[in-house]
């Protein structure tokens, strides 16, 4: 196992498939999600060794469906938790403060709440699944430059190493090496008389039931958040625009005590944060792609930096294996067209609350619907043009939701049927499940998984029992329809007539072409 991990053997003009460059969430989701696919990859990261701090805390509902399809939502909810009530000290008084209503799940949202993990512990989740995928992530390996040519890119790393591969994925941060190397244009702001001091320490006497807040003490607003499964908590500290800061810990537990009077210790990371607000012009240059924070980052209000970021490498990922294995070239670029928006949305959101923030309004705390990413739809872009069909409540481009239903391999519910890297076809009625055998797929890239949904029409057996009547409804079924979910679990494709003309001519689009037609 260990040498097949260590050496690539170079069997064709390309040593691997895709480098990866970045193993926070974003790099690790991308490279998980490229290795179940069976590609070649390199997941290569400057830094010494994984992320050790906290920051990025909140994993939204949509962020919650991704892990699972990743098969590692068990070890996020484990080692996560709820997030807890505020808590305002106002003088003597604490007020206790409910920043979002928790939800109950539902048939179609299994996971409607934020999880509070720390992102240390998602990387280590991530990183635990990309070593079992038989991948080992190289620390300490940055890189330098990279040369594009028609065929694919020459990347020199700082161990003097060149790798040739069909792709160089950026999700290498804020100041991304790739991202400069390109050329493409940051564009936003960055306001550096406004910081932010994050603290990840031990507080002696403070209840870890809330998510404590001094609105205002001695001129500055400070937070502090206790981290799921251990005594610490993450401590926000607002600097003063003009303010010298001294990050030796026992400066900043003295100040941390006259700012709360309780005692911080046993301090184990520290960064400080300006709130940048920047979006890039281009996702992709050739066969170079950015994603992450080194396509957009946010302010940290609203908890949508790391999972916008894991969502970019969910929506590259199905398109890269796609093409890699014959797809038009086209695919790729709706991945700047489909995620270029909803970033620009976020940016809007998280900007929006953070100044909020700033005014002291309270509602700038709570959080609902938008953040929680559920609502993303691409309906209206390349892959989902607004003129195609639609069920009574959904549109193709609108997150698939999952539902009630039995059979295949003893499913429960859509989501265990979407669960992998391959694309899935559902057939409502007696004439669409009809069609389903006579539909093309090539056999490269992607399978396509059919089945026939109530209809005891088994095709290889495959048939969802819709016993509660609650997916055809979910759905908004009223019609025979075909529906096509995609690997990113978006609805691809909803057909009501012509089964064979419409579905050859949406496959074409995101397939190798089929050889052997018909």
């Amino acid at each position: 196992m260990q040498d097949h991990r260590r050496s690539i053997h170079l069997t064709e003009h390309h040593d691997i498939d895709v480098l990866i460059a970045g193993a926070g969430p974003t790099g690790s989701t991308l490279a998980a999600d490229l290795l179940r696919r069976g590609l070649r990859i390199r997941l290569v990261d400057k830094a010494p060794h994984a992320f050790k701090g906290s920051r990025a805390k909140g994993v939204q509902p949509r962020t919650q469906e991704v892990l699972e399809d990743l098969g590692v939502l068990g070890e996020a909810h484990a080692e996560g938790g709820p997030y807890p009530l505020a808590g305002f000290h106002l003088g003597l008084i604490t007020v206790p403060w409910r920043m979002q209503q928790r939800k109950k799940p539902t048939p179609d949202v299994p996971y409607p709440n934020i999880l509070l993990l720390t992102q240390h512990r998602t990387d280590a989740i991530l990183h635990r699944l990309v070593d079992r995928l038989g991948l080992r992530i190289e620390f300490d390996t940055a890189v330098e430059s990279f040369i594009q040519d028609t065929d694919g890119v020459t990347t020199t790393l700082s161990s003097g190493e060149k790798v040739r591969s069909k792709y160089l994925v950026g999700a290498d941060g804020g100041s991304s090496t790739v991202r400069k190397a390109a050329g493409i244009r940051f564009v936003g702001e960055t306001d550096d008389s406004d910081r932010m001091l994050i603290i990840d320490g031990t507080i002696d006497g403070l209840s870890r039931n809330r998510w404590h807040m001094w609105p205002s003490t001695h001129g500055k607003s400070v937070g502090a958040c206790p981290l799921p499964h251990s005594d610490q908590f993450q401590v926000i500290i607002r600097l003063k625009p003009d303010e010298t800061l001294d990050l030796d810990e026992a400066a900043m537990a003295a100040q941390f005590q006259k700012l709360t009077g309780f005692r911080l210790h046993h301090i184990t990371w520290t960064s400080v944060f300006r709130p940048n607000v920047r979006l890039v012009e281009h996702y992709r240059v050739g066969g170079v792609f950015l994603m992450g924070d080194a396509a957009h980052v946010h302010t940290p209000a609203g908890a949508q930096g790391l999972n916008t970021g894991v969502q970019d490498a969910y929506n590259l990922g199905w398109k890269l294996g796609q093409v890699i294995a014959g797809a038009p070239d086209s695919l790729l670029d709706s991945y700047e067209a489909e995620r270029q928006p909803i970033a620009a949305r976020v940016l809007n959101k998280s900007s929006e609350l953070y100044s909020g923030l700033n005014q002291q309004r309270l509602s700038s705390l709570k959080r609902g619907d938008e953040e929680r990413q559920l609502g993303i739809s691409y309906h209206g872009g390349p892959l989902a043009h607004a003129d195609t069909a639609a069920t009574k409540t959904l549109h193709v481009g609108e997150r698939a939701p999952d539902a009630p239903c039995t059979g295949a391999g003893g499913a429960r519910r859509l989501f265990d049927v979407f669960q992998g890297p391959h694309f899935t076809l559902l057939a409502f009625g007696a004439n669409a499940a009809k069609a389903l055998p006579e539909l093309t797929w090539p056999t490269c890239g992607a399978e396509l998984r059919r089945y026939p949904v109530g209809t005891g029409l088994g095709v290889d057996n495959n048939c969802l029992n819709d016993t509660t009547g609650k997916l055809s409804s979910i759905y908004g079924i009223t019609r025979d329809t075909l529906v096509l979910i995609r690997p990113d679990g978006y609805i691809g494709s909803i057909i009501t007539t012509d089964w064979l003309a419409a579905f050859d001519n949406m496959a074409r689009t995101i397939t190798p072409p089929r050889f052997h037609h018909g």
